[in-house]
């Protein structure tokens, strides 16, 4: 799967690791509705510096069609509000 953080660029991450993502997932859309801006900002950086760890980045002059779009770590809570589906930043 090619994921892409905003304005950083794109990783392949192995579909195993799913799971441990839609955990961090769930925490996020759970900060983001109640508007816990501490929780969400913690939360967010995890997730990135997950995605960072476990995904292998592509070069720079690389471009894939990203499977998920995740944003950047400055995103604000609102920003990351108008991202989100019901199902949070990762479907499943």
């Amino acid at each position: 799967m090619i994921v892409r953080i905003m304005g950083e660029g794109q990783v392949r991450l192995a579909d195993s690791h799913l799971a441990e993502l839609n955990k961090l997932d769930d925490e996020l859309l759970a900060e983001v509705e109640k508007g816990d801006g501490p929780g969400f900002r913690r939360t967010l950086n995890a997730l990135l510096t997950r995605v960072r760890e476990l995904g292998e980045p592509l070069p720079d002059d690389s471009l894939e069609p990203s499977e998920l779009i995740l944003p950047a770590e400055e995103a604000t809570l609102e920003e990351v509000r108008e991202l989100l589906s019901d199902d949070g930043l990762i479907p499943g």
